[in-house]
């Protein structure tokens, strides 16, 4: 652990053509509809379902074809239509992260910004943050697309 080095977060912003209401819902409770599992998830290309736990010491986690559990997030916090904020533990070696996205109407549809922060408290921090600087884009990509 580096805790004395900063690493700057990963900051997204993507507009989406919808309500605030329906951005939230599709992130949270459809997440399985536009998460790209083939590439992105502990079982990839063998993903039944995302469950996204909405509450508060809820969780994220996938679930492989063959019933395996893959854990993803604890939910640290949920605030509907507004904000959700998870503890991001999709990897064990990069416990320590955290990812907050924001949701906020504009006058036509609904901006989101997500930021990945708390890198540098991850042994691999430099290194984990870029690879997740470009993930994001691919991620947020078909997130936009479903919507």
């Amino acid at each position: 652990m580096n805790g004395t080095l900063m690493i700057e977060a990963v900051r997204k912003t993507v507009t989406v053509d919808c309500t605030i209401e329906e951005a939230f819902r599709v992130f949270t409770e459809d997440v399985g509809s536009w998460w790209p599992t083939d590439t992105h998830a502990l079982h990839r290309g063998e993903v039944r379902e995302i469950v996204f736990e909405s509450e508060a010491g809820g969780t994220v986690y996938e679930v492989s074809n063959s019933g395996e559990k893959g854990h993803w997030a604890t939910v640290v916090a949920l605030e509907p239509p507004n904000r959700i904020v998870l503890s991001w533990e999709v990897n064990p070696k990069r416990l320590g992260t955290e990812v907050e996205v924001r949701f906020t109407v504009l006058e036509e549809g609904t901006k989101v910004d997500l930021e990945h922060r708390g890198f540098e408290n991850v042994a691999d921090g430099a290194e984990s943050r870029a690879e997740y600087d470009t993930g994001w884009d691919h991620v947020l990509g078909r997130y936009v697309d479903r919507l």
